[in-house]
């Protein structure tokens, strides 16, 4: 599928709306935020370093022109920097037409091995925070909106090793489905997306090799999840797993007892070891 061909239905009109993208100079982030740039839609863009959202709005904006571009440098871990964030969006009137939650932090390692801090900064940002902005964009939603919440399909079962980061995405899963319904009729879509393993960091892609065959037959590349999510939102779907192979193991995963599966995650989750980056 050719973006030239697909990417004029994701389209957001009238002029005078937002589309808003956590974690926007990430790999993920960051082809939402181009396919939207391209697409002509205004833009407010969410990060931790004003450095980095400087420089991405400098690069969208010298190849777009005619779109606008917010950038709000802000720690989503903490309520009050998430706080003032909102309100100097809400006192710039900006209404958002569509929100995608993509910052999250995976940090991997034995749950003896956290610290209190590291616990609340993983609940935070991965469940927290979307939900907090979900709520947020409600209150300053254009005339209809669309939410898109990057889960994974890390959230499917639980995973030892990963315990924190699957269960908070299995929870935005969860919350997002429950939204959807409240929001029936209402102007509202949401979606879940239940991504695998993308190459985006350098340790992402190590561990993308280091996983053989079927890592490398279930990564997908950021603008191919940026895309799927796009076309899924539009048709309101409850949640999707963008890629085959990625779908395929959500099935085995449902067919297999859940010590089988936890036994097998184990073995092969305990031999990585990763803080948040």
């Amino acid at each position: 599928m050719k973006w030239d061909e697909t990417e004029k239905e994701y389209a957001l009109t009238p002029k005078e709306v937002y589309t808003m993208i956590t974690g926007a100079t990430g790999g993920l982030g960051e082809a939402f935020v181009r396919i939207a740039a391209k697409n002509g839609e205004n833009l407010i863009l969410t990060g931790r370093y004003e450095g980095k959202l400087r420089l991405l709005k400098e690069k969208i904006l010298a190849e777009h022109t005619g779109i606008d571009v917010r950038i709000y440098a802000a720690d989503l871990s903490d309520e009050a920097s998430r706080a003032l964030m909102m309100r100097a969006i809400a006192e710039a009137h900006l209404k958002i037409a569509r929100l995608i939650n993509v910052a999250g932090a995976d940090i991997q390692k034995p749950f003896s091995d956290y610290t209190q801090e590291k616990i609340s900064f993983q609940c935070r940002v991965n469940f927290e925070a979307a939900a907090a902005l979900c709520r947020f964009a409600l209150g300053v939603r254009a005339k209809e909106l669309e939410i898109i919440n990057i889960s994974s399909v890390s959230g499917l079962c639980p995973m030892p090793y990963f315990a924190v980061y699957s269960a908070m995405k299995g929870a935005l899963t969860s919350f997002s489905a429950s939204l959807r319904e409240e929001m029936k009729g209402k102007g509202v879509k949401v979606t879940a997306v239940l991504p695998g393993a993308m190459p985006t960091r350098a340790d992402v892609r190590a561990q993308i090799e280091g996983q053989g065959v079927w890592g490398k037959l279930a990564a997908k590349s950021p603008a191919f999840v940026a895309e799927c999510s796009l076309k899924a939102v539009k048709k309101n779907r409850r949640k999707i797993i963008p890629g085959f192979w990625n779908k395929v193991m959500n099935i085995i995963l449902k067919i297999l007892p859940l010590p089988w599966k936890l036994k097998f995650i184990a073995r092969r989750w305990s031999k990585i070891s990763k803080d948040a980056f």
